[in-house]
C-alpha cells in the first residue's frame, strides 16, 4: 500500500516544513511496526519549493490471516483461498487507515509544537493514493471527496488486464487530491474515508469505533451529504453502533445549528476594506465574551449549566485559572458526546480533577451545585417554556446562589440581519421564544431584584446601530452587602418562586 502527501513553499514559508508538521526528518527513512505488518515513511523530494512526504506499507499475509480473515468480519468472502490471496498487500484500506493512525498520530491531532501556526493554517496538499479500492467506482469516490473543500478529486479507473476485458471495470481507482486544506483535516477525512470507500474491514468492528468515527469526523461529517453511507459503512453496518453514531452526530448539528447563520450572512464581510475574509463564527464570539467575563469576575470553580456537549467546558479546561468545571444536562446522550470531545477516558488525573460531567435538570435545585464562583447558562433559557423559568431562576439564582451568573440569549431583533432566516422564524426549531433587548432586560432586572443581585448587560457580535448585537449577555453579580443570605430569606424566595 503506498501514499504519497506533496505540498509547495515559498523561501519565507518553505515545503519542508512539512516535517514539522508530520513529526518526521525529511533527511531520513524512517520504520514503524505495526500490527499487520511494517510502515515505512520517506521522502522522495525534500526542496524549499516542493516536498513529497510518502508512506509505505508493507502487509505480512500470514499475520493478517492469524489475527483475523483477510477481508473482516461482515465483508469476509465465501472462498476461504480469498483469506491468503486478496488486494490487502496493495490495495490502500482499513490497514492503511490503522498505520496512519500509528505513525501520524500528532499530525491527525493537528498538533505541532514546533510550528503550531503552520498546523493551524491549510497548506497546498496533493495526496495521491496509486490503488484504492472503491465500491460503488469514481462516483462515489468524488461524492464522499468533493464535498469537504477539495479543489481538485480526480478518481481514475485502474482498468484490468485486456485478458479479463470481459469482466467489467476494476472497482479499483487512482485517487489524486488537490486542494487547500489543514494537514490534520486532510489526514482525518482520509482515516475514516478508506475503509469507507473500501467498505471491509479487516478487524471485527468494537463500540469503540465509534468513538474514533466521531473525533475523526469532528467538524466535517456531521454536515456531509452522505454522512449516513459513511457512517453505516465504517460501522460494518452494524446497525446499533450506527444508530449510536448518527444520533451523536445529530446532537452536533442541533448544537451548531444556532451558529450557522451568522456564517452564511453577507454583509458580514468588512464593508471598508470589501475583503471576504471568514467572520469568527458567534459560538466562538460567545465563548470569548463568557471566558473574558469569568476572568473579571476572578471565577476559579465555575458551573455550565446546559453544557451540551461540552464546547465551553473544552475551553475553560485550556485556562489553569480555572481549577473546577462542572457541567451539567439533562441529555445522557450530550453528555456522552461532551466526555468523548474532552477525552475523559484518556485525561490524566490532575487534569480530570478538574472537571466533572453530571446528569440533571436546571429546573430542579441540588446541593451539589452550591458554593461555586460563577455559573454560566449559555444559549439555554430560550429552549425551556416560559412558565419553567421561574423554576429556573430559583433553582440557580436562589438556590446555588453563585457569585457570578452569566446568561447569554439570542436577540431576536437582529433576527433581520439574517438573509437566509424566514421573517417571523426563531433561529433554532427548539427555541420557545427569542427575546427583544428590551424584554431580556426586564426579565434580568427582576431576577436581579428578586434575588439580591445586580445586573450589566454586554453586546456579543457585532453591535448593530439599529438591531443591537446578535447575542445578548446578562452579568449578574451577588450584591457584597446581601452576603449569602439575599434580599429575601429563602423560604421567601422559593414561595415567590412555587406562585409564579
Amino acid at each position: 500500500m503506498f501514499m504519497t502527501i506533496s505540498t509547495t513553499g515559498t523561501p519565507e514559508r518553505p515545503a519542508t516544513d512539512l516535517g514539522f508538521l508530520l513529526h518526521k526528518h525529511p533527511d531520513k527513512a524512517q520504520t514503524f511496526s505495526t500490527s499487520h505488518g511494517t510502515a515505512h515513511v520517506f521522502y522522495p523530494e525534500a526542496s524549499p519549493e516542493r516536498c513529497t512526504a510518502a508512506l509505505l506499507l508493507e502487509v505480512d499475509p500470514v499475520a493478517l490471516v492469524r489475527r483475523g480473515k483477510g477481508k473482516g468480519r461482515g465483508g469476509a468472502p465465501d472462498a476461504a483461498l480469498a483469506s491468503y490471496v486478496n488486494d490487502r498487500p496493495y490495495a490502500a484500506s482499513s490497514l492503511m487507515s490503522v498505520a496512519m493512525s500509528a505513525v501520524f498520530t500528532s499530525a491527525l491531532r493537528g498538533d505541532c509544537r514546533a510550528m503550531p501556526e503552520r498546523a493551524a493554517a491549510p497548506l497546498a496538499l496533493r495526496i495521491e493514493v496509486p490503488a484504492l479500492p472503491a465500491r460503488g467506482g469514481a462516483e462515489l469516490v468524488r461524492k464522499l471527496l468533493a464535498p469537504l473543500g477539495w479543489a481538485r478529486v480526480d478518481a481514475e479507473p485502474v482498468p484490468l488486464d485486456e485478458r479479463f476485458s470481459e469482466w467489467g471495470d476494476s472497482r479499483y481507482v487512482r485517487l489524486v487530491l488537490e486542494g487547500e486544506l489543514r494537514l490534520c483535516d486532510a489526514l482525518r477525512q482520509l482515516y475514516v474515508l478508506l475503509p469507507v470507500l473500501d467498505d471491509a474491514k479487516h478487524y471485527w468492528v468494537a463500540p469503540d469505533e465509534v468513538d474514533k468515527l466521531l473525533r475523526a469526523g469532528e467538524g466535517w461529517l456531521a454536515t456531509h451529504p452522505e454522512h449516513r453511507l459513511i457512517t453505516s459503512r465504517y460501522l460494518s453496518r452494524r446497525w446499533g453502533l450506527t444508530r449510536q453514531a448518527e444520533q451523536a452526530l445529530e446532537l452536533v448539528r442541533l448544537a451548531e445549528s444556532d451558529d450557522l447563520d451568522v456564517e452564511s450572512v453577507d454583509n458580514a464581510v468588512d464593508e471598508a476594506t470589501d475583503t471576504p475574509e471568514r467572520p469568527v463564527p458567534l459560538a466562538q464570539q460567545r465563548r470569548d465574551a463568557i471566558l473574558s467575563a469569568l476572568h473579571d469576575a476572578g471565577a476559579a470553580r465555575v458551573l455550565d449549566l446546559g453544557c451540551g456537549q461540552g464546547q465551553l467546558i473544552q475551553t475553560l479546561l485550556k485556562d489553569a485559572r480555572f481549577t473546577e468545571i462542572v457541567g451539567v444536562d439533562v441529555s445522557m446522550r450530550a453528555l456522552t458526546v461532551a466526555a468523548r470531545r474532552l477525552r475523559l477516558d484518556r485525561m490524566g488525573e490532575r487534569q480530570s480533577r478538574r472537571v466533572e460531567l453530571r446528569q440533571g435538570a436546571l429546573t430542579y435545585t441540588d446541593k451539589g451545585l452550591r458554593g461555586y464562583d460563577a455559573a454560566v447558562l449559555s444559549e439555554v433559557v430560550e429552549h425551556l417554556d416560559l412558565p419553567r423559568l421561574p423554576a429556573l431562576e430559583y433553582a440557580v439564582f436562589g438556590a446555588a446562589r453563585p457569585r457570578t451568573v452569566l446568561v447569554t440569549t439570542p436577540n431576536v431583533e437582529y433576527n433581520v440581519r439574517w438573509e437566509t432566516l424566514p421573517a417571523g422564524h426563531v433561529r433554532h426549531g427548539d427555541h420557545r421564544f427569542e427575546w427583544t433587548r428590551a424584554e431580556f432586560r426586564a426579565w434580568a432586572g427582576e431576577v436581579a431584584d428578586r434575588h439580591g443581585y445586580t445586573v450589566a448587560f454586554t453586546p456579543v457580535g457585532p453591535d448593530d446601530p439599529e438591531v443591537g448585537p446578535p447575542t445578548q449577555m446578562a452579568v449578574f453579580t451577588l450584591a457584597e452587602s446581601d452576603g449569602a443570605t439575599g434580599g429575601k430569606n429563602a423560604n421567601e424566595r422559593e414561595k415567590e418562586a412555587k406562585a409564579a
